[in-house]
């Protein structure tokens, strides 16, 4: 199971990919493998601001129904509109083409509240 060293964490198994006061956040491999095939992503286009452990939308797979939590207060810049015409890409490519979010961050602070991969590695048991 993959788990990049140059990403950030949550406990809720979303990951947040730090580029300058931008994040690319999306669901790790662990949790699409626990989900399923994922059949279907709802993230309100109209979406403009997040706030830091709500949700942010929900995914959809066969097994289940699950949120998707902001993991950093910020200001929305792009919707993934690729997962919405084709979800199954984010059990195929979860860390590449099926990002679903970038956010703003408003708060560094927050980041540091998040998970390194060793600490993921850890929470999963791998």
């Amino acid at each position: 199971m993959s788990i990049p060293n140059n990403l950030k964490y949550t406990k809720e198994h979303e990951w947040v990919l730090v580029e300058g006061n931008i994040g690319t956040i999306g669901v790790t491999e662990y949790a699409q493998g626990e989900l399923g095939d994922v059949v279907y992503v709802d993230i309100d286009p109209s979406l403009s601001e997040v706030k830091k452990g709500e949700s942010i939308g929900t995914i959809e797979a066969v097994k289940t129904v699950s949120d998707i939590f902001a993991p950093y207060t910020g200001k929305v810049i792009e919707i993934n509109g690729e997962i919405k015409d084709s979800p199954e890409v984010i059990n195929s490519d979860p860390y590449g083409k099926g990002w679903m979010i970038k956010v703003e961050i408003s708060d560094g602070a927050e980041l540091d509240e998040l998970l390194d991969a060793s600490a993921y590695q850890a929470l999963i048991g791998q």
